[in-house]
């Protein structure tokens, strides 16, 4: 299954370049500080990083697993690294919202082997349902954070938290974003080591249960790792400052993050690098507080580049203020805000401003509008997504008379129309628990929908929650046999055959009986006959119920299961029912042509969902 066949990342040496994504550099230097343990719930922007793991193989150098959430990966990878492992852990940042509680309680008791906590932030909302910030979680939980801005520093950084993680015996944050999960850009290689020898386990209750007697001892000994920390950030690299010797300048900009690309793409374009004195932060908790007090006392104004939160400018503004320092602080703006991405144009006009330089010509226009007649192409169920028959089973059965609680995967595009299924949602696994708070508190039917890999993640505490407390809702299960969105990652519920030896199945359908669920059904999700009666039966009854619609994600089956692609439907007969199917159905690989209902062979996938929608309508392509 894995391909190790001279693969840079994992027989590179000392002193090659290669060009690599953000993602992968990270893998580089995690490889180079020598982990012994990844466990992971993928989520973009992090999926490459266990992915590259898994297609590495690794040949016995360390131990890669998938975790049903992110609250059991960190616990997996923080007993490994109680265990003496050098260990990582890997999410997107709403991934650390669900591993919190095990966050700021390992900080407190420290991993003698090192962990690395990677969390990767989504500036934009590219794939997600919140901007937050986790820089916030570093200082919350007391972890030093470090902030690559390139592959090269990607890959130094994964290797220095490591090392940091094992001589502070305390859990270091590795903070990407989107941007440089993604970019790609060249690496210069350092040796791989021979594997770390284990730190070898003391029992010690009195550290390690952290009973209230013994956190509260445990909170001062953070407080000193931390301090130690601040005076390794100090004395470290990653740490960079322009223009030093030039003690004219009195103007300066403190940066971090990939603000430090857009500042440079700036300076560059605006030939302003003479005029400014720059310090940039690769490490952004614990602050450099002597670091920053002197680059500040060398500066009458001063402007902080970060992009998401505040974070920096505020303890910059707190800092200079303690100390007495007369230097003019400058901010977030109303074109540098808390929301959205930087880029290099927005930076400019803010340092333009800033500099009172005149920005160039092309940067001040406004940016230029689509043009009208463009369509639009929001994101779409793919051709031959068994979800869409499930959907319209579903609204033809409950129509607008139902409230549909969706849940986070690439189901939740079931919003658009004609399906319309989605009427709220709260966080991953939600689905089954706010619908039920919504069915009781407002007496509508409640139909919820959840994936297979989010049931795993973190559905079934909520059907066990809802059959405890006597909750009446409709759950569809939408198994498609893999973690679909992120990458056709593996979940307990895959085919034995797809996990191999490495993992077991969990059957769906076993989990929910044991939870307490009696009326459950299974039905295959194409057979549109067999979900609406199903569908039928369960809506006339009350309490928790169950249906489980199943059939293979359509990309992963044709790339991992190897089906072949069925046969191909086209319109036979024009008419209302072709034009009901095209208005209800709305499968993308459907079109118009002159008025006229056609099928795109190349988007069909031969589900036939629309025969069955439309018999008449449609036929087998010879």
């Amino acid at each position: 299954m894995a391909n190790t066949v001279k693969n840079p990342l994992l027989h590179g040496v000392r002193g090659e370049r290669h060009l690599l994504l953000g993602n992968e550099a990270i893998v580089r230097g995690a490889l180079e500080a020598g982990v012994q343990t990844i466990a992971c719930y993928p989520g973009t922007p992090s999926s490459e990083v266990p992915d590259t793991f898994l297609r590495l193989g690794g040949q016995g150098r360390y131990r890669l697993e998938y975790s049903v959430n992110e609250k059991v990966a960190f616990e997996v990878a923080a007993g490994a690294a109680l265990g003496g492992a050098m260990s990582l852990v890997t999410m997107k940042h709403v991934g650390l919202n669900v591993a919190a509680d095990p966050l700021f309680t390992s900080a407190y008791i420290g991993l003698p082997g090192g962990l690395v906590v990677l969390t990767a932030d989504d500036p934009g909302c590219h794939s997600s349902q919140n901007e937050q910030d986790n820089r916030y979680y570093a200082r919350a939980a007391s972890l030093p954070c470090f902030e690559p801005s390139s592959a090269q520093e990607a890959k130094d950084m994964t290797r220095a938290a490591f090392q940091l993680a094992r001589k502070l015996q305390q859990p270091v944050m590795l903070r990407t974003t989107t941007r440089v999960s993604h970019m790609r850009g060249p690496v210069v290689f350092d040796d791989l080591p021979e594997p770390q020898p284990i730190v070898a386990f003391t029992r010690n209750p009195a550290r390690f249960v952290p009973v209230p007697a013994v956190a509260r001892k445990r909170h001062i000994a953070l407080a000193q790792a931390m301090e130690e920390a601040c005076r390794i950030v100090e004395a470290g690299s990653f740490i960079n400052e322009y223009n030093k010797s030039d003690e004219d300048l009195r103007i300066g900009v403190i940066a971090c993050g990939v603000a430090r690309n857009y500042l440079a793409d700036a300076l560059y374009a605006g030939g302003w690098g003479s005029r400014v004195r720059v310090l940039e932060l690769g490490i952004t908790w614990p602050l450099p507080e002597n670091l920053v007090s002197d680059f500040a006392g060398r500066c009458d104004r001063l402007l902080v580049l970060e992009e998401g939160a505040d974070m920096l400018e505020k303890s910059v503004r707190a800092l200079v203020q303690q100390r007495g320092i007369p230097v003019r602080i400058e901010g977030k703006d109303e074109s540098l805000t808390e929301q959205g991405e930087y880029s290099a144009t927005l930076v400019m006009r803010r340092l333009s401003s800033f500099l009172e330089c005149p920005c160039p010509t092309h940067l001040t226009r406004p940016a230029y509008a689509a043009a009208p007649d463009l369509p639009g192409r929001p994101p779409n169920l793919c051709p031959g997504c068994s979800h869409r028959a499930v959907y319209y089973a579903v609204r033809q059965v409950f129509g607008d008379e139902a409230v549909y609680a969706s849940d986070i995967g690439c189901y939740t595009l079931g919003i658009l129309p004609p399906l319309r299924t989605a009427d709220f949602l709260v966080c991953m696994g939600s689905s089954v628990s706010a619908g039920s708070g919504f069915a009781q508190a407002s007496a509508m039917p409640v139909v919820a929908f959840i994936g297979d890999s989010t049931f795993f993640h973190s559905g079934m505490t909520g059907l066990a929650n809802a059959v405890f407390n006597k909750h009446d809702i409709l759950l569809v299960i939408l198994d498609n046999g893999t973690t679909a969105m992120t990458g056709h990652q593996p979940n307990p519920g895959m085919s034995q055959e797809m996990l191999g030896e490495t993992a077991a199945h969990l059957d769906i359908e076993a989990i929910v009986r044991g939870l307490g669920v009696t009326e459950c059904e299974k039905a295959r999700a194409f057979n549109v006959k067999a979900v609406t009666k199903s569908l039928e039966r369960l809506k006339q009854l009350r309490g928790v119920r169950v249906l489980i619609a199943e059939e293979p994600c359509v990309l992963y089956a044709r790339r991992q299961l190897k089906k072949q692609r069925a046969a191909v439907a086209q319109v036979a007969l024009q008419g209302a029912e072709a034009q009901r199917c095209l208005k209800d159905l709305a499968c993308p690989a459907f079109y118009q042509s002159n008025g006229e209902l056609a099928v795109n062979d190349t988007l069909c996938t031969g589900c036939m969902v629309c025969l069955q929608v439309a018999p008449t309508a449609f036929k087998i392509k010879k």
